[in-house]
């Protein structure tokens, strides 16, 4: 899928064959915000009709009336996230039904091969799913011909076990509506890009990667790494619906939301409007906290994912823009304005802790030499003032007993980064930011290999990202490291073997 899906010159078309909206003389404010709009695209038709049948325009005239049009839009509130309540039913009743009907997917593939023909066999739920898996997505008309009787017979009888083996079978619409739900509740893509996706579109990059790529109507193509929980949820849709994939018409497989829209009619869907998405709403009983049927707004539950996708804790690494087509105040008051009080506070925390991490970047690093060693025994005045410990902890950081990694820790169990009273879980490179941190000569050779590490991991990532998760930490190793003296850096460039193995990595870390 490409921009092209929705050129200009259709809208253009659609916008032609609409009836003129003829305004309520008591209607003021309306007749004189939609006039100039209506008067503009006539305007433009009646341009370009001109330049069709040979007519002669000045320069730009033509340019300008094919260009993009605008058309006014009144000012509206951005929808707020749901509450938490509301968004944590809906999530529960997707999944329910989800689990459900593909458990008894599973279970219809299961009967498949232990099935028979039912004129032969008899009218079973396993004889209808092996002639379905047949068949395919055939109507009840169909159906009873194959298996020797009238329309009318069939129909007077309506087996029961016919229509849970098509349910089972092949997905229908209320179980696409609860897939494509959840899967915007996952992933946070726009509601239009959902309903276009293919799955030419889907870029599978290892087992549990994936690259979506989707149209966004209003801009252009945009792609996106999925999380984790969206990568097993469209596994397993791809799984449900293969079935139905492999029977029907080639122009209809490479359509990734595929299903059939009634039971027992072979019609496939084509559109899920808002009326449907209502319907399958008051079907499972989805009250909001008003009592009344929830209302399902697709932009809102982009809203809400964003809103709670950073609601847990500061990494540090989250993106400056949700999206990179808007401006940072849109995002703000798109975003960060429309929160609950919960949220508000978790933003506000989000805020304290980035002004208490900028400061702390802030504060010259704690670089001990030899010739400081005995001063810092007997009391370094900047390091007590700064860290509030006492003459043995001095002793302990000096004589090597707090070490960790790249640096002397003042206290592991100060719950800076983690848990308070439990052993500090932070990455080697946060230690070269953190206020408890002391570097001494013996630590060069681990700062040294940090640094190789920085290295190879700005040779494979972009610089953009590169700079956004490794940058301060990269910075501040140089400032750290041109404390010493050039003799101590060259002694231990020489145990430096430039590897992942020197370094505590973890599996995703590892740059080979």
């Amino acid at each position: 899928m490409n921009s092209s899906d929705h050129p200009a010159p259709q809208i253009l078309l659609r916008l032609r064959r609409q009836p003129p909206r003829v305004p309520h003389t008591s209607d003021h404010a309306r007749t004189t915000k939609i006039t100039p709009i209506s008067s503009r695209s006539i305007t433009r038709a009646l341009v370009e009709g001109f330049a069709r049948s040979g007519g002669n325009l000045g320069d730009g005239v033509l340019e300008l009336a094919a260009g993009r049009h605008f058309n006014i839009q009144p000012n509206r509130r951005p929808l707020p996230p749901y509450p938490e309540t509301e968004w944590q039913r809906l999530i529960t009743t997707c999944q329910e039904v989800v689990d459900e009907s593909y458990a008894a997917h599973r279970r219809a593939l299961a009967a498949i091969p232990r099935g028979d023909h039912p004129a032969e066999s008899g009218w079973t739920w396993e004889n209808f799913c092996w002639l379905l898996a047949r068949l395919g997505p055939v109507g009840t008309p169909a159906f009873a011909r194959e298996i020797g009787v009238t329309h009318s017979v069939f129909h007077n009888r309506r087996p029961p076990a016919f229509y849970s083996a098509l349910r089972a079978v092949f997905p229908h619409l209320d179980v696409v509506i609860a897939y494509r739900l959840l899967f915007g509740i996952y992933s946070g893509i726009v509601p239009d890009g959902i309903d276009d996706l293919g799955v030419n579109d889907i870029d599978w990059a290892g087992d549990s990667t994936v690259l979506l790529s989707y149209v966004k109507r209003r801009t252009t193509g945009e792609s996106l790494n999925l999380p984790r929980p969206a990568v097993r949820l469209l596994e397993q849709w791809l799984t449900h619906s293969s079935l139905l994939r492999g029977l029907v018409e080639p122009a209809d497989r490479d359509r990734l939301w595929l299903g059939l829209s009634y039971i027992g009619k072979p019609f496939l869907i084509r559109e899920i409007d808002r009326v449907a998405i209502q319907r399958w709403v008051r079907r499972h009983d989805l009250l909001g906290t008003d009592g009344r049927p929830l209302k399902i707004h697709r932009a809102r539950i982009r809203t809400t994912h964003h809103a709670m996708r950073e609601k847990r804790a500061w990494t540090g690494n989250a993106r400056a823009t949700i999206d990179p087509n808007h401006t940072p105040a849109v995002e703000g008051d798109r975003y960060l304005s429309a929160t609950t009080a919960g949220q508000r506070h978790t933003v506000e925390t989000v805020i304290e802790d980035a002004q208490h991490d900028l400061l702390r970047r802030a504060q010259p690093p704690t670089v001990i030499t030899e010739e400081d060693a005995v001063a810092l025994a007997d009391g370094y005045p900047q390091l007590i003032a700064a860290m509030n410990i006492d003459d043995d902890t001095i002793r302990e950081l000096v004589g090597g007993a707090r070490d960790v990694f790249t640096a002397a820790c003042a206290d592991q169990l100060s719950g800076l980064h983690g848990p308070v009273g439990k052993p500090c879980p932070a990455r080697p490179w946060v230690c070269l930011l953190c206020p408890l941190s002391v570097f001494a000569p013996r630590h060069v050779v681990n700062l040294l290999r940090l640094k190789a590490f920085f290295s190879r991991q700005w040779q494979q990532m972009p610089a953009a990202h590169f700079m956004a998760v490794f940058g301060p930490y990269a910075t501040r190793l140089d400032q750290i490291l041109g404390r010493f003296t050039a003799a101590e850096l060259t002694a231990a460039a020489s145990e430096v073997g430039d590897t992942d193995d020197e370094v505590p990595l973890r599996p995703e870390e590892i740059t080979a």
